[in-house]
């Protein structure tokens, strides 16, 4: 193995809180009657923003949900940049001592701005060397871990993640997949799992 790829909603932060607040506000700006729990953005994570929408605002017409994600997208990472999420326990210091041994990349399912948004706030973007998600490339999760694979030339990497979709990204891009088990998701199978992220310690 040389390298780790992750996942970042349900794998290295919690940002759903924050979320909730900055996709209320603009539903509340909009006057829109719809008000978004924590539980119900947390369904929607790892989703792409279609979705989302469809998930999320059923009763709306695809036209007016794209428009309100556009709001919701700039309005998150504002909010993300200057309040952060809360990272699961351990993080920054596993990231430190994984990065000693092995090359870090982040590919998530999220718009452009949003990783950017989390390395604003908690500095830790000098632990990856590159990341990539659809808002920037329009490609699914699976060709965003090939694509990192590719520019990096990675030649064993993994994918560590917490759902579904990050598992069947995994089996696309050909590479092992680690169940983060503490996140949002379940999982029909997996190489290997975590119960907390202290355990990639002992793992590799």
């Amino acid at each position: 193995m040389d390298s780790i790829i992750f996942d970042l909603d349900g794998t290295l932060w919690d940002s759903t809180a924050v979320v909730g607040e900055a996709w209320n506000s603009v539903l509340k700006a909009e006057k829109v009657q719809v008000e978004l729990s924590q539980e119900d953005v947390k369904g929607v994570m790892g989703l792409q923003q279609k979705e989302i929408g469809q998930k999320l605002l059923p009763d709306l017409s695809g036209e007016e949900q794209q428009a309100l994600l556009k709001q919701f997208s700039k309005v998150e990472c504002q909010y993300l940049s200057t309040r952060g999420g809360q990272l699961f326990d351990g993080v920054e210091e596993v990231l430190k001592e994984l990065s000693k041994k092995y090359k870090l990349y982040i590919v998530s399912n999220c718009q452009e701005g949003y990783i950017e948004s989390f390395y604003a706030y908690h500095e830790l973007d000098k632990h990856f060397l590159d990341f990539e998600n659809p808002g920037r490339t329009g490609l699914t999760k699976g060709e965003n871990i090939k694509l990192i694979m590719e520019r990096n030339k990675l030649v064993s990497p993994v994918y560590i993640g917490d759902t579904e979709g990050d598992h069947q990204a995994a089996k696309f891009a050909g590479v092992p997949f680690v169940y983060a088990a503490y996140g949002f998701g379940e999982v029909s199978g997996f190489d290997h799992s975590i119960d907390k992220f202290e355990d990639l310690l002992g793992m590799f």
